[in-house]
């Protein structure tokens, strides 16, 4: 199967007992760091998703004319962490209202999107989108981009584990503590001990 701009799709293996749904929220060091705490996520994965080119690289996304954003994909036990609460966190610890940007990273590359597995995890992310623009919890639409996923190049290798590896160079401090922060204040119950 090829997506509508005939990349081979990726064949994804997703071990037993556990689920996988990709997701992007601005840079995937931010959101690599904010799901790698969460207590029924087994793995986090920083790539890219959503883009025209086979094969990219950080410096070829970082020009915005891939068409890819920058994701993580995440395998976690359903039986721990629910797919509406993982989404909950999503739209929670970045802003779904800023199309093409999260703070000062600026480009289609840090665009709000969730990449669905399944026809169940589209109905849900909609629903929830749909929820949250009605509750007016945010004073902007949310523009988060909900579409099917077809392809996914993990990040080069100094890309994984970012946060955990480089956690007091300036971008982190200043950027992905923050959101981390806000992740231990309002889901403590939610995260690994």
């Amino acid at each position: 199967m090829e997506n509508e701009f005939n990349l081979p799709a990726t064949e994804v293996i997703i071990p037993e007992g556990l689920d996988l749904i990709t997701l992007g929220a601005g840079c995937f060091w931010c959101v690599e760091a904010v799901f790698q705490r969460l207590n029924g996520v087994e793995k986090v994965v920083s790539g890219y998703s959503g883009g025209f080119v086979e094969n990219p690289t950080y410096n070829a996304i970082c020009t915005g004319t891939t068409g890819h954003a920058e994701v993580i994909q995440v395998y976690y036990d359903p039986a721990v962490l629910s797919l509406p609460e993982l989404l909950e966190v999503f739209w929670a610890t970045h802003d779904p209202t800023t199309l093409n940007r999260q703070g000062g990273d600026v480009g289609p590359q840090y665009r709000s999107a969730v990449f669905f597995h399944t026809p169940e995890q589209e109905k849900l992310a909609r629903t929830l989108k749909e929820q949250l623009n009605e509750s007016g919890v945010f004073d902007s639409p949310i523009v988060t981009e909900i579409t099917h996923f077809t392809n996914f190049y993990p990040a080069e290798n100094y890309h994984q584990d970012y946060y955990n590896q480089n956690g007091t160079q300036p971008y982190c401090q200043f950027v992905v503590k923050p959101k981390v922060d806000k992740l231990k204040k309002y889901f403590s119950e939610k995260l690994k001990n």
